[in-house]
């Protein structure tokens, strides 16, 4: 046998072993190796990519703060801090899939991913009735922005708050940072919505719309991830798609971690 020939069928004994190993690695901890570098390399183009956006939030905030401070009083923070806590939650369940994975057990990693998927619909669900009511209520970006109701829920019409008292305050809707009040002969106070209000619906649509798309992706690939876990292709020597999948959920979560409180809270 020549020394090729040799070469090879050594090679084809040292690899035969381990169907996942490609055969362009030597070892399956340089495969995975390449693999985590990979991932982050992958998940440092999407910070960039959402430092853009952080990027627009911050200048258009700094030159329009009546905006922003009247504008994020439309948002539920109920809603926005109940999404905050089931991404955590599946960051978790995620990140215990991995360590399932490393230990064997896979039942109880089966489960972890389940729960994952469980969690990003349960946030989809949520986003959608924060989406539909916008919709409804007409804050929406550009042109479209028409508010049917004043800052902080339904029942009063768009730019008006309750009757103001006989020294001139009015109620809490009336007295929103960034709106103009004046007094009508009813007694009524009007607030007038500050100029170019639909720039914060813009960049919310914006930010949440496109990491609702990243949620959609992750989604996709723990349905995948759960399909392999059932055919019984992950253990403790094949666990690494799993790991490289929470890498990139655990972006996901911190992306929202950071909009709640820009979008939600800061006034």
């Amino acid at each position: 046998m020549s020394t090729a020939a040799a070469h090879n069928h050594h090679g084809e004994e040292g690899h035969g072993h381990d169907p996942h190993l490609a055969h362009h690695f030597d070892s399956p901890q340089q495969q995975f190796d390449s693999g985590k570098l990979g991932i982050w390399l992958f998940l440092i183009q999407e910070v960039l990519f959402f430092s853009g956006l952080f990027c627009a939030y911050a200048v258009y905030r700094a030159n329009h703060p009546e905006i922003f401070e009247f504008a994020h009083r439309y948002l539920d923070v109920t809603l926005g801090a109940v999404n905050t806590a089931v991404l955590i939650c599946s960051s978790l369940t995620a990140a215990w899939s991995v360590r399932a994975a490393q230990l064997g057990q896979r039942k109880l990693m089966i489960g972890c991913i389940v729960v994952t998927i469980a969690c990003a619909f349960g946030f989809l669900g949520i986003k959608y009735v924060e989406y539909a009511h916008k919709f409804h209520d007409g804050l929406l970006w550009g042109e479209k922005f028409n508010p049917k109701y004043a800052p902080g829920g339904h029942g009063e019409e768009a730019g008006h708050s309750p009757t103001a008292d006989a020294e001139g305050h009015s109620g809490q809707h009336a007295t929103a940072p960034g709106a103009t009040i004046t007094q009508e002969a009813a007694g009524e106070a009007k607030v007038t919505t500050p100029r170019n209000t639909s720039i914060f619906f813009s960049i919310y649509f914006a930010m949440t719309g496109l990491h609702g798309l990243h949620v959609i992706a992750g989604i996709i690939v723990y349905v995948w991830l759960l399909w392999r876990a059932l055919k019984g292709e992950f253990g403790p020597k094949q666990y690494a798609a799993i790991d490289f999948a929470a890498l990139y959920w655990h972006l996901v979560d911190l992306v929202w971690i950071y909009l709640f409180p820009l979008l939600y809270l800061i006034r």
